[in-house]
């Protein structure tokens, strides 16, 4: 068992696929099934159920999955730690997991202020989901997410840093053209766009909406799951259906007017914003820094 087999596998957990790994880890993809042909001969069980080109993983791969977390975030923490030693104890990179839609927040001017104190700081900057954002910060790929939602797991630390105002969007050529309502009957018998409920978890985008249309009283509504915010703004503009958005996620869309927004007067919706760091992880100095930067700028960063 290696370190680069390891990673191997935890890239195709995290992304479903031996393709998509491959060109993440810029590997070509007889190397990536190599490895995990070996990791899995090393070990003597098969890690990946195999549909198509979609994988999942088994019980022996989820058995192996926080050993493989820890063990490559170890590694990395250790690498970190050494730089900085060598450094004077001064560190020189952050590595930050960021979901998509907040680059397009005020957490941007949170991070011209950080870049400025602290100018020969290098910030690493990944885009992910919620659920990957996690998934780089367990593994050490990443000292600190930035994420929708407290993360349940354990071994990560969830800092709330507010909630991101929630609009109703819908394209620009719908019936209903006012810029506020006092509640969402208005839209009774619309379909409506939504992320799948995350399974385990109660309190994901996906089960909002049913819980506020329901708090509505909108009984029965028609919802159609599709799991990438992108997908959902390019469908609401063709029509197909609405979404309630965080304000940053169609900033762009409304000043072009391919989409508008309506404020509900009823709707007391947000999504939580939260840092998430491994509990005993490596983090440095800077993590700190950048999360009291943050906190610095949430009044401007969550939108009421």
């Amino acid at each position: 068992m290696t370190l680069e087999e390891l990673e191997t596998f935890l890239c195709i957990a995290r992304v479903g696929g031996f393709t998509e790994a491959s060109r993440r880890l810029n590997r070509c993809q007889p190397a990536i099934s190599r490895r995990v042909h070996e990791l899995e001969r090393s070990l003597g069980a098969v890690l990946f159920e195999r549909s198509g080109r979609r994988v999942a993983l088994t019980e022996a791969g989820l058995a192996l999955l926080p050993y493989a977390e820890a063990v490559l975030a170890s590694v990395r923490d250790a690498e970190r730690a050494v730089r900085d030693a060598s450094a004077g104890g001064n560190a020189r990179t952050l590595s930050l997991a960021i979901v998509g839609t907040l680059a397009d927040s005020h957490i941007v001017d949170a991070l011209r202020t950080f870049e400025s104190r602290f100018s020969q700081v290098e910030v690493e900057l990944r885009t992910a989901t919620s659920r990957e954002v996690s998934a780089l910060v367990r593994g050490g790929e990443a000292t600190m997410g930035l994420r929708y939602f407290p993360d349940p797991d354990p071994r990560l630390e969830s800092i709330p840093l507010g909630a991101e105002r929630l609009l109703v969007v819908l394209p620009a050529s719908h019936p209903v053209t006012a810029a506020r309502l006092p509640d969402l009957r208005a839209f009774e018998g619309e379909r409506w766009l939504s992320f799948p409920p995350e399974r385990g978890r109660s309190d994901s985008y996906g089960h909002l909406l049913e819980r506020l249309l329901a708090a509505s009283g909108l009984t029965e509504p028609s919802i159609t799951r599709i799991d990438s915010l992108t997908a959902q703004r390019r469908l609401v503009e063709a029509g197909f259906g609405l979404a309630l958005m965080p304000t940053s996620s169609v900033r762009e869309e409304l000043r072009l007017g391919s989409l508008r927004a309506i404020e509900v007067e009823s709707l007391d919706a947000g999504l939580p914003v939260v840092a998430v760091l491994r509990r005993r992880g490596y983090r440095g100095t800077l993590a700190g820094s950048f999360l009291d930067v943050l906190k610095d700028h949430t009044p401007e960063l969550l939108t009421w």
